[in-house]
């Protein structure tokens, strides 16, 4: 099942010009991000999974952790690393960023921003814009006339020590874009991005800014996912490892079929797939489907 979803789970914009909102100049716009999903409480899922808990023990559900890249206008995932709870999505997502090509432009959370996650997304050719902690230092090499600056990213030596061999600690030049965002309640005082690219004339600053936000789709594709499709009080019913794993590609082959179907629509009638209602899509993707008994397996 989960070569059949591998090869299955693509991207579905097919041009700027159809698809206008899932591309930034000539790169398509893929953000990457990680959530959980509950499985049954058996004694196999939680041996294989994992589950939040304590040094008294265990204090829930075991759990699935995956780490998903999501095409920005489409909602349409790919690329996804699946693992336990256990896992750590830094972990999970050295195996999604082999998915990226080099005419994407990779959008990620500060959690991902360490060197060894950005160097390796980096050689798969991708353009990135990731999000940076607060308390990490960039020297300023040289600044650029839009307020951005050049500056380098280099590991830790505790970092370079932890990193597979061959190990490679050498710098990367990275641009760092400042901005804040005030008049909103919730902003935080100050935002820091980094990117590979490095042009502040080809990429400005404040069309990089806008278009970091565009990361926080994915939550709504996660939404998507977990709460209309699934049900949001619904854990995955599979009692062993392996059919959790079967039902878990299942889920999203469902979730892909519908966003083709929303894709298609929109492009047959000049809307954006985006601008559609999921939850109306998938009920008509629902009702052409036969009825079936929900079995536990």
């Amino acid at each position: 099942m989960a070569s059949i979803a591998e090869q299955c789970l693509q991207p579905l914009a097919i041009n700027p010009q159809q698809s206008p909102r899932s591309f930034y100049q000539k790169w398509r716009i893929v953000a990457m991000d990680g959530s959980t999903l509950e499985v049954a409480n058996e004694k196999a899922c939680r041996d294989e999974f994992g589950a939040p808990g304590t040094q008294q023990g265990y204090t829930g559900y075991p759990q699935l952790r995956f780490v998903s890249l999501q095409e920005h206008g489409t909602n349409a995932l790919f690329g996804l690393a699946l693992g336990g709870y256990i896992e750590s999505e830094i972990s999970l997502a050295q195996q999604s960023i082999l998915h990226l090509k080099p005419d994407m432009l990779c959008l990620a959370d500060r959690g991902f921003a360490g060197f060894p996650t950005w160097q390796a997304a980096q050689k798969t050719g991708a353009q990135l814009l990731w999000r940076t902690p607060k308390n990490r230092i960039f020297p300023v090499h040289q600044r650029l006339a839009d307020g951005s600056f050049l500056s380098i990213i280099k590991p830790s030596s505790a970092t370079l020590k932890g990193m597979a061999e061959p190990r490679d600690g050498t710098p990367i030049i990275v641009r760092v874009i400042e901005y804040q965002m005030p008049g909103l309640p919730d902003a935080e005082p100050l935002y820091r991005l980094i990117t590979t690219l490095l042009d502040e004339k080809t990429a400005p600053a404040e069309e990089l800014a806008a278009l970091y936000h565009a990361r926080w789709d994915i939550e709504t594709t996660f939404a998507e996912l977990k709460t209309t499709l699934k049900g949001a009080d619904i854990i995955l019913r599979s009692k062993t490892p392996d059919l959790v794993k079967q039902e878990f590609w299942g889920l999203l082959l469902a979730h892909h079929i519908t966003r083709k179907v929303m894709q298609e629509a929109g492009l047959k009638t000049d809307q954006i797939a985006n601008d559609l209602s999921f939850k109306q899509s998938l009920n008509i993707v629902r009702r052409k489907l036969p009825s079936s008994g929900a079995i536990p397996p």
